[in-house]
């Protein structure tokens, strides 16, 4: 992490994240003041709701009390008592209670026994009102009851004939749930048989439900949601039922939270900039110094060079001396970069020389095959550092042949197959001696691969197209050219144009097409600058002859020959160049 972001973040996450939990703590304070606000807003509204239906549930009550003591349905109840069997005694019981019912107008109005005996009983259904006999259908004494018409409320009062308790009066009224402000849901015996939530299971309230302490408010999780959930008390429920009311607390206190939301948000968000500024501006007086420094060395690791540090005088005396001191460094490692670079390159070269002076035939050799390697990879439009790299890796691309006895390399004759595999082996050889110094690390592919070719044909991995490095290939091409161009013990040098005409008839097979052509495309004049001074012209048409596997009409095709310097061209003896015809000769 960069110094001025831990400086940054030093000063600036500390703040803001003390606002950020000062601001959390006062929105859940506020947040839950609004919810207990809110339950109890609900709980006042739910006791109005138990007072007014205990006040409706007691003025039935009365108004039932004055009906028991109608003399007719006394003695209508008094006459089924004596005679339970005579169907014209309940059909006068049931006419009574229709005809009190007219003045009355309940949807439920029962006759029972004081035993719980179902007497006689209306029900309205639509617009008429139908009889209750079976037991089924008999009503409960008191509170709910629950028919397939619906839910009914229930309240009862005696009748009493000369002080003897004769029956129970009960009369009812629907229990519409749609009617609450909130939602309810109505449970019986634990399993909830009424409910106005939408989109909510049975069974998920009954499981939310059971947490509930009994009689008390509680807060429950429905649909993801918050729900405050409060028990109705309406004496007429019974001792079966429990009538929860439900108010979603998130919808309802929304608004607030929105509000208390946008202006934290707000406040927060002023607070954060206005720490932002004030930190960033403190940081960079503090980084502004040190980032100097380290972007100039940043600048020198992309460079590969220390360039010299002027740097301004600061007004901190610690960063300025810091600052001084780096200068002084700095201009003892350029210096000592210098040298080191200096020394290096000698190296290189003396490296290359000494391989060429093994053989008088070969003098020179790596450094022609060094420039024309630059020039042709200035010519495709590669980076600066990458042709300087295929420069020097250019120099070294022999050095494997150290490991090869001087009697092979400079054996005017055919080499046999064991002395082939020995010169096949130098660039493996070449890598083994290089990789050891790490700063050699970037000329190992040329060292490795400049004698694979492009048909896959090559070695020693027998790599093909693009799979062989760019480097490597434009090495195997120009290490060609002026192996041609180059006396050699075994066949004098070819000249120029002789070795382009090979180099374009084998592109495609040993040599990647683009830089054949890249390089035959080179200023003659440069091309000329680099080339040995003896040349052979008579060679051309033996050249053109092998690579064609033909010595002349009806001559038989001969195996591609390896030269010591390995450019895998063949050369097929002809009558031009004085050999005997489908001799072999080698580059």
């Amino acid at each position: 992490m960069r110094y001025f972001t831990r400086a940054f973040l030093s000063s600036f996450v500390p703040m803001a994240a003390v606002l950020l939990g000062s601001f959390w703590v006062v929105h859940r304070l506020v947040e839950s003041a609004a919810r207990n606000s809110f339950r109890s807003s609900l709980r006042e509204t739910q006791e109005f709701m138990a007072r007014q239906h205990a006040q409706k549930e007691w003025s039935n009550a009365r108004s039932l009390r004055v009906v028991a003591e109608n003399p007719a349905l006394k003695a209508a109840l008094q006459l089924v008592r004596a005679e339970p069997a005579n169907p014209d005694a309940r059909a006068t019981l049931e006419d009574q209670l229709r005809e009190l019912n007219q003045t009355l107008g309940f949807d439920v109005l029962v006759a029972a026994a004081p035993d719980g005996r179902l007497l006689a009983g209306l029900l309205r259904a639509s617009a008429e009102y139908m009889l209750l006999r079976d037991e089924v259908q008999r009503p409960p004494a008191q509170g709910l009851w629950l028919t397939g018409r619906g839910l009914y409320q229930i309240t009862a009062v005696p009748v009493n004939l000369a002080g003897e308790h004769i029956a129970n009066l009960s009369v009812g009224e629907p229990l519409d749930l749609s009617d609450f402000a909130t939602a309810v849901v109505l449970e019986h015996h634990g399993r909830v048989v009424r409910s106005t939530l939408p989109e909510v299971s049975s069974a998920e309230i009954e499981q939310a439900l059971r947490h509930c302490p009994p009689g008390e408010g509680c807060d429950v999780r429905l649909q993801n949601a918050t729900y405050h959930c409060l028990p109705v008390n309406l004496p007429a429920l019974g001792r079966d039922y429990r009538l929860y009311s439900l108010r979603n607390l998130d919808r309802a206190t929304a608004p607030t939270v929105a509000f208390l939301r946008r202006t934290f948000v707000f406040a927060w968000g002023g607070a954060i900039v206005a720490g932002l500024l004030i930190s960033t501006l403190s940081s960079r007086s503090i980084v502004r110094p040190i980032a100097t420094i380290v972007r100039h060395l940043r600048q020198a690791e992309h460079t590969g060079r220390l360039a010299e540090f002027c740097p301004p005088r600061w007004s901190i005396r610690e960063l300025d001396e810091l600052a001084q001191c780096f200068r002084r460094a700095s201009l003892a490692v350029r210096e000592a970069d210098e040298q080191l670079h200096g020394a290096y390159v000698q190296f290189v070269a003396l490296i290359a020389s000494a391989l060429d002076a093994r053989d008088h035939y070969t003098a020179g050799h790596s450094h022609r095959v060094s420039e024309l390697s630059r020039l042709t990879a200035e010519a495709m439009g590669l980076r600066p550092q990458d042709v300087e790299t295929i420069r020097v890796a250019a120099l070294l691309h022999d050095i494997g042949k150290i490991g090869v006895p001087d009697t092979i390399l400079q054996k005017p004759g055919k080499l046999t197959p064991e002395e082939r595999a020995q010169i096949e082996m130098h660039p493996s050889i070449g890598r083994r001696i290089l990789e050891q110094v790490k700063a050699f690390e970037p000329f190992l592919p040329v060292v490795e691969l400049h004698h694979e070719n492009w048909d896959g044909t090559g070695y020693p991995h027998g790599l093909k197209g693009e799979q062989i490095p760019l480097a490597a290939r434009i090495v195997h091409v120009v290490d060609a050219y002026d192996a041609m161009t180059s006396d050699r013990p075994y066949r004098k040098g070819m000249s120029s144009q002789e070795a382009l005409h090979i180099l374009k008839r084998l592109a495609g097979s040993d040599f990647d097409p683009d830089v054949v052509a890249v390089f035959s495309g080179l200023d003659p004049g440069r091309i000329r600058d680099y080339a040995p001074q003896t040349v052979a012209a008579t060679a051309s048409l033996c050249n053109l002859l092998a690579h064609l596997g033909t010595a002349g009409p009806g001559a038989p095709a001969q195996q591609k020959e390896v030269s010591h310097d390995e450019p895998l061209v063949s050369l097929v003896g002809s009558d031009r160049s004085g050999a005997r015809p489908g001799s072999c000769h080698r580059l």
